[in-house]
């Protein structure tokens, strides 16, 4: 990337992907110019470190900045493309880059790329435990925490890249193309930055968009059938999954995944053997399959591989029983989808369909809660609801299952689990992000774990 030497290139938000952009740049001897609405974005530290390295800084919402001064810039994925000073970026023609794009163009290995609205941690964790088994030298960047641009400069000692991207992150890729690519599912997310399903799909096939004919494109059957309507098509080999179409080239059927390709047995796996519950995660299953197909690993390695994988944390995680009553932490579920999917996936209580005591709310995402339907909550006893969006969450239940409004995780644990029976559930899904209340989703199961412990101290008598 010599073209960045002596460039002014200005990055445009200084979170953690913002950061390693500055970083990056400043090895490629770029003229830095850093941007940030918040007055807190860094501390005095490291604000006095830059500027010793020639950066040059903007701190405020008040403060203007002469764009005419600079080459490009470089935009971080929580910074709206409604920002006013990216509109003006994109009316003076000013090349605008993401993040993930800039540390891409940087790479020198190749690159699997997972991309969804719910599971992209857990298949980015499983296909990299995957490669590694079979000797690869692999790390896991992008989303899942790690920027793109922390480890582009020393990729070359990788034989591959996989890199966990989301909606907010493809909104800004130009050249980005992935030699394996994943669309793992796409449910209502997003809405509030991205306007409609459409559009939220629309940004999802840009994971596609720059791949060759020998490249693979890992999607779900569903999404695929989805793109053929909106006249999507795909550029490179494509490989399909599903938790229900047989037309795929891996399914579901009953707790056995099967096989249409040739080279693999009919029956791949039985579910049955793994650690793992819930459609939704067989279908991460295979996907995480076919990726490994792609990337030429064998099945018989990956399945024993397989055996071992479990949900991450805060995932449908469980945390603790008593008294016959079990607690889940599924505080990662931050959209309608991921809920729906938690409360499939929870254990049955035989001789009662009702078993399960959900902990939901948030902050909302501009999801219309009335889709979840008296169907989908057929095994709901009670909800506790917390949060900005509690209200409306009540309102769009209240006639098929009992809602009640909590202060806190601590009241809606203690309530939950003093009317739960053996054979119960406690769930913590919330449906909704955790802003609100809460730092992050980790911060929002962490505080559920807390509540947990202390309702189980309270029934020991310690």
């Amino acid at each position: 990337m010599e073209y960045l030497s002596g460039k002014k290139v200005c990055v445009l938000g200084l979170g953690l992907s913002g950061k390693s952009a500055v970083n990056l740049l400043l090895e490629k001897k770029a003229h830095v110019i850093a941007i940030d609405d918040f007055q807190d974005c860094l501390s005095p530290k490291e604000i006095e470190d830059y500027k010793e390295r020639g950066v040059t800084f903007f701190i405020g919402s008040d403060v203007t900045f002469p764009v005419n001064r600079i080459d490009m810039a470089v935009v971080s994925p929580g910074v709206s493309r409604e920002h006013s000073f990216v509109k003006e970026l994109v009316a003076r023609c000013i090349p605008l880059l993401g993040e993930l794009e800039l540390g891409w163009r940087e790479l020198q290995c190749p690159c699997i790329a997972i991309s969804g609205t719910n599971g992209k941690t857990t298949v980015t964790g499983w296909i990299v435990k995957m490669l590694r088994e079979n000797g690869y030298q692999v790390t896991a960047a992008g989303n899942i925490g790690t920027p793109v641009c922390d480890v582009a400069l020393k990729s070359g000692e990788l034989s591959t890249l996989v890199l966990e991207v989301s909606s907010f992150q493809l909104e800004s890729v130009d050249s980005f193309k992935p030699e394996i690519a994943l669309l793992l599912n796409v449910a209502e997310d997003h809405l509030d930055r991205h306007g409609s399903i459409d559009n939220y799909l629309r940004i999802k096939a840009r994971l596609f968009e720059n791949q060759k004919e020998d490249d693979y494109a890992i999607i779900q059957w569903e999404i695929l059938q989805k793109f053929k309507q909106m006249e999507i098509s795909l550029p490179s080999k494509t490989l399909t999954f599903s938790d229900s179409e047989e037309s795929a080239n891996l399914y579901l059927k009953g707790n056995l995944i099967k096989s249409r390709m040739s080279g693999w047995p009919d029956t791949v796996l039985d579910l049955n053997r793994c650690n793992f519950r819930g459609s939704h995660n067989a279908a991460n299953l295979m996907a995480s399959l076919l990726a490994g197909r792609a990337s030429g690993l064998p099945l018989e390695k990956m399945i024993q591989t397989s055996l071992e994988f479990q949900s991450g944390a805060h995932r449908c995680e469980f945390i603790a029983e008593w008294n016959g009553v079990k607690f889940y932490n599924d505080s990662k579920a931050t959209n309608v989808h991921a809920l729906l999917s938690a409360l499939h996936s929870m254990p049955d209580n035989e001789g009662d369909r009702k078993n399960i005591w959900l902990i939901a709310g948030g902050q909302n995402k501009a999801f219309d809660f009335r889709t979840i339907s008296q169907d989908t909550m057929r095994r709901v006893k009670s909800v506790y609801l917390l949060g900005e969006a509690s209200a409306e969450m009540r309102s769009a239940w209240q006639s098929f299952v009992p809602c009640n409004l909590v202060g806190d995780m601590i009241e809606a644990v203690f309530k939950a689990g003093r009317c739960a029976v053996p054979g119960d559930v406690v769930l913590l899904s919330p449906a909704c992000a955790s802003f609100d209340m809460f730092d992050s989703y980790q911060h929002r199961g962490e505080s559920y774990c807390v509540a947990v412990q202390q309702w189980l101290n309270t029934m020991k008598g310690v």
